[in-house]
């Protein structure tokens, strides 16, 4: 088998040294803050290029997707520790995960749409018998166009939706969706269904 043959099992995207190397790092970061019994499951399209953008990044110097996913989990992490703030989002029973576990490496498009297809099942599979959330939350625009696939999906868990549509926390000019994720997190509801306006 080829270099080029080899395909990371977290994304299918060719899988590198590197690659490797970094979606075990944050494999290990995220896995140190799992709840025992997920009350919410954030579900992204794509995990950030930018540690400082994903969640569980130990740094802590959050931006982008994971300051917004702490804002609608209800947390302010201004003068906590890194440990602290992503200890708040495990004992709330928030977990983030992607359908492509590792930043893509080359462009968008339909690259992205085709790559997405193809890990969802595994993700779906994975949520079904490994994660298994109470809620499910689609977070990213990018969802948008799988979601006949996660509602027919049989999934054990109500989906939030906002209007109909994921909660878009990757589009950086709006906070209204993030509010709607705050108060979908917030509510006790349990409908399989829920739509947020």
């Amino acid at each position: 088998m080829s270099h080029a043959d080899l395909r990371c099992d977290g994304c299918g995207q060719v899988a590198s040294s590197e690659h490797i190397a970094r979606r075990l790092q944050r494999l290990e970061w995220t896995t140190r803050y799992r709840p025992v019994h997920i009350s919410a499951l954030l579900l992204g399209a794509v995990a950030p290029q930018r540690d400082s953008d994903f969640l569980y990044c130990p740094a802590g110097e959050w931006d982008g997707e994971a300051k917004a996913l702490l804002a609608a989990a209800g947390l302010a992490p201004a003068g906590k520790s890194p440990e602290a703030a992503l200890a708040e989002f495990q004992r709330g029973g928030f977990f983030l995960t992607h359908v492509l576990e590792c930043p893509l490496q080359d462009g968008g498009g339909d690259h992205v749409q085709r790559l997405l297809g193809n890990r969802l099942p595994a993700a779906l599979a994975r949520i079904r018998r490994s994660l298994k959330p109470k809620r499910l939350a689609p977070i990213s625009q990018a969802l948008e166009q799988l979601l006949p696939v996660l509602n027919s999906a049989e999934l054990p868990c109500a989906i939030l939706l906002d209007q109909g549509k994921p909660f878009t926390l990757d589009a950086d000019t709006e906070s209204e969706p993030m509010k709607r994720l705050r108060e979908a997190l917030a509510s006790q509801g349990t409908a399989s269904r829920q739509s947020f306006a």
